[in-house]
């Protein structure tokens, strides 16, 4: 597949957008058969995975690691708690957020992203002229390895934004480990078989989310319907304003808030690595005719040269291989998403 190019990015933000019409939406973010965010959608109920459990030896954690077996291979999703993390550092976290895109717009753009690349302040790469857009403007940061943080990127104000971020990616950084342990574990693999694969080189990359509100929840989503092209995606919730769904059995769930977890999903690169056992889940935002939304998403992608491939324990007759092996999945993953394709077709036997 042939590398896309970006057209014109766009010129205003959706934040702007829904400043300066608040009852109309521009045709670019209209689709079809969305559907509000109300009874009509049933909700998930998202399996709950102590975390301490799973890093400890006792025998406890036996009945924890089935659960989280049980979990990524029928939900591809968890609700973590025992994180490590206290409330009052998550809080911090959502306060730096909340202040970084209340800021006037020419102190924004200032973090604005390059034409053809993700990181920065902005919105989807436009790639087609019929491209359908998302209802959210985002700040995409790396973070790990600290080498590749692009600071010029990374917001001066608030002042603390680029402190929290950090401690925030030091404490994410130890989940990981414990999350791709555990997971091995629960499938009675060697503990660092995921670990491995994921590398000493992989990255984190932050991507701060804001969803305006939106005139027209039934015709507009924050974010298409997708699934990630990490390892590892957690995400900070909005404390009080739900908008993920999960697609699952060909319905679409809302995901409840559990406002001191961290809701964690596996990606496509962990359901190649466990040879389709763990279901990268296919998710989507939708948007609020009432409140505005913001989250923060981690990615935690192995390095592009990286390669990645099914545990061969996890393969034999009754379980044959299904996938390939892949490196640099994230840019095969860009190319496919903004066409509203799933990647992991390429990555099939």
């Amino acid at each position: 597949m042939a590398q896309p190019i970006e057209l014109q990015p766009q010129a205003i933000t959706v934040q702007e957008l829904a400043a300066i019409n608040s009852r109309q939406v521009p045709e670019r973010y209209i689709r079809e058969g969305v559907g509000a965010l109300d009874a009509s959608f049933p909700v998930l109920d998202v399996p709950t995975i102590d975390l301490q459990l799973l890093a400890s030896s006792s025998s406890t954690s036996g009945d924890e690691l089935d659960k989280l077996r049980s979990a990524l291979s029928s939900y591809g999703c968890i609700q973590a708690i025992n994180h490590g993390i206290t409330s009052a550092f998550l809080d911090k976290l959502r306060e730096v957020a909340r202040q970084f895109f209340a800021l006037p717009s020419e102190e924004k753009k200032k973090y604005s992203r390059e034409i053809g690349s993700i990181e920065g302040y902005g919105n989807d790469m436009i790639l087609s002229e019929d491209q359908i857009l998302d209802w959210t403007d985002r700040l995409y940061l790396i973070l790990r390895p600290e080498d590749k943080q692009t600071l010029k990127f990374w917001p001066e104000n608030p002042e603390s934004f680029r402190g929290v971020l950090n401690d925030y990616s030091t404490k994410l950084h130890v989940i990981l480990e414990v999350l791709l342990k555990a997971m091995a574990r629960s499938l009675n693999l060697e503990e660092n078989q995921f670990l491995q694969q994921y590398g000493d080189q992989g990255t984190m990359q932050a991507r701060f989310n804001f969803y305006p509100i939106c005139p027209r929840p039934d015709q507009v989503l924050g974010v298409k319907p997708h699934a990630d092209g990490s390892v590892i995606t957690m995400l900070l919730p909005d404390k009080e304003v739900e908008g993920l769904q999960v697609l699952k059995d060909d319905q679409w769930f809302n995901v409840p808030i559990i406002p001191q977890a961290l809701l964690i999903n596996v990606g496509d690169q962990a359901e190649i690595m466990s040879n389709g056992i763990f279901k990268s889940p296919v998710h989507r935002v939708v948007t609020n005719s009432e409140r505005e939304r913001i989250t923060v998403a981690v990615f935690c992608i192995p390095h592009p040269d990286q390669e990645i491939q099914p545990v061969e324990e996890l393969i034999n007759e009754t379980h044959p291989r299904l996938y390939k092996k892949v490196k640099d999945y994230v840019s095969l993953y860009f190319q496919y998403y903004q066409q509203g394709r799933r990647p992991m077709e390429a990555a099939l036997i």
